[in-house]
This record gives structure tokens, sequence and C-alpha cells, in this order.
């Protein structure tokens, strides 16, 4: 609905941006959560997958040196990996926490865990996983 003044230009009323803004925002309200929805369940893969990358290095790296390594940096070192994986809920690398075997003689690093707070959608804590 096009509004004309007396000099030939048209344009919109009011009124009709208002309905306009409404209308997109309840289309906004309704793809919001679910698009903040997909990107937790994106890190929540995403973190599943780096927990699976490291045990798995982890136990290559005890199969070959006969121990586990001192640090996680040490994987790194003797090229075991390329970089440390991030921990994609606290997007850092440093937020791993280390689990040593129950034999000190045995290195440093058995296992690794997220340091992340919070719960995934399992209702399991992260530092659990």
């Amino acid at each position: 609905m096009a509004l004309r003044t007396n000099s030939g230009s048209s344009g919109f009323t009011i009124l009709e941006l208002l309905v306009v803004m409404a209308i997109i925002g309840t289309l906004l309200s309704l793809a919001a959560p679910h698009y903040f929805r997909s990107i937790d369940k994106a890190k929540q893969a995403a973190l599943r997958e780096n927990l699976v990358v490291l045990r798995h290095t982890l136990d290559h790296y005890y199969a070959d040196q006969g121990v586990y390594p001192s640090s996680l940096q040490e994987l790194v070192s003797r090229r075991y990996l390329r970089s440390i994986p991030q921990d994609p809920v606290t997007a850092s690398a440093a937020t791993w926490l280390i689990v040593g075997p129950s034999d000190k003689a045995m290195g440093g690093v058995a296992d690794v865990r997220s340091g992340a707070a919070g719960k995934g959608d399992d209702g399991v804590p992260y530092g659990e996983w």
C-alpha cells in the first residue's frame, strides 16, 4: 500500500513499516533458538571427536613407548599430533584436564577430560566425558 503525495512520489506509511518489522521480529524469535541449539550441538560433537582423537593418540603413544607421555605437548614434539586440539566449549587448548595413570612411573598423561563447565545434552557434565 503505497502513499502518493501531490508531487507524485510514493513511499510507505509508518504503519506498513511497523507491520513488516513485527513480522521480521516474529520470524527471528522462532529461528534464533534453533540456531543457537545447533551451535551447541556442533560444539559437543567436536568435543567428543577431539576426546576420541586425544585418547587414541595416547593409546598409540603408550603402545610405541611403553609409557604415557609426561604432557600433551610431548605428543606434539614427538609428532603424534600436529597440535593439541582445542576444547571447543572453552575455545582453548589449555583447559584439558589431565588424568594420570595409577602408577606414576608409567608417565604423566593417561587420559584427558574437558575442563569446560556445564553439562551436555545428555545431562552428563563435560568433565566426565
